[in-house]
């Protein structure tokens, strides 16, 4: 079982079948004209696809997940709509620009998902900061966005993920009008829940946005256990002091917990590198060629 036991109950990642094939992520001949720091991106990219799959947090063909290729250009790379996320590569991505425009289909004749369009480029546009961003619809997010509590600080998770911001539901998101609310109601977080819909995350790193959904989700699947239907009557909360000393610890890498040489939060790590060195050995070993190198 591929990382057995990373995650509780039902989302713990099945096996895969032994008579479907892997398909290689770094897809790209070595003599490829791919300038180099696309390459790379094009890679964590795919990879990040193929985790996302092999944690049971996709849903078919749907949903999606973002990289600006550069702070210096508004291109982003996204899944071609049609593809399953265990069937990305490197090649498969669709590069645009945040205008909408198609600048390489990639590999595949598929085009892109608006709603998808719609959510990125208004985010890769309102924070240029956000170098990945990450859309999905896991049931247990989508029950406490449901929720009018929203996210409660009732497990380290949640105090991990931090403040989070809500965007109410107006429908399936096509109208690219929506996309200055969306601007709007995120401010300078994070982590946004979607109403009744999901939930989006922004980082500065594709490494730390699996982490923050990584954290997110289980929070959520923790509060659906202990808080059903919202009600908080038996609930014990933590101390705001504590909820926001967890916050500081694990906003460094490593979760804030990482002791070298004597020293603890040294800057070899950045939020989620540690982390994604290990996922990426991991596929690797089982043959994804994910084209990371280690640090």
């Amino acid at each position: 079982m591929f990382l057995a036991g990373v995650l509780s109950g039902a989302t713990v990642p099945a096996p895969r079948l032994p008579h479907l094939p892997i398909i290689p992520i770094a897809d790209y001949p070595k003599d490829t004209h791919i300038d180099s720091e696309e390459l790379t991106q094009r890679n964590k990219l795919a990879s990040l696809y193929r985790l996302v799959d092999l944690f049971r947090w996709s849903q078919g063909i749907y949903n999606h997940i973002t990289v600006r290729i550069s702070p210096d250009t508004d291109e982003i790379l996204i899944n071609a709509f049609g593809q399953l996320y265990n069937e990305v590569t490197a090649s498969s991505l669709v590069k645009v620009d945040l205008e909408g425009n198609v600048l390489d289909k990639g590999s595949t004749e598929f085009g892109v998902n608006q709603a998808g369009y719609v959510l990125h480029s208004a985010i890769h546009s309102g924070r240029p900061d956000a170098k990945c961003v990450i859309h999905l619809h896991h049931p247990s997010v989508v029950a406490v966005s449901a929720q009018k509590c929203g996210l409660l600080p009732i497990s380290q998770e949640a105090m991990i993920v931090g403040d989070v911001a809500y965007h109410e539901y107006k429908g399936i998101l096509i109208d690219e009008a929506e996309r200055a609310l969306l601007i709007r109601d995120l401010g300078e977080r994070n982590v946004m829940i979607l109403r009744n819909h999901g939930f989006v995350v922004c980082a500065e790193s594709v490494e730390h946005a699996l982490s923050l959904t990584y954290h997110l989700i289980i929070a959520c699947e923790t509060q659906v256990k202990s808080v059903p239907g919202g009600c908080t009557d038996n609930v014990h909360f933590p101390s705001q002091a504590a909820v926001k000393q967890v916050y500081m610890v694990a906003s460094h890498g490593g979760g804030g917990v990482n002791r070298e040489n004597g020293q603890i939060n040294s800057c070899r790590w950045r939020r989620g590198e540690l982390e994604w060195q290990a996922y990426m050995r991991q596929l690797d070993a089982q043959g994804y060629v994910t084209g990371h190198e280690n640090l």
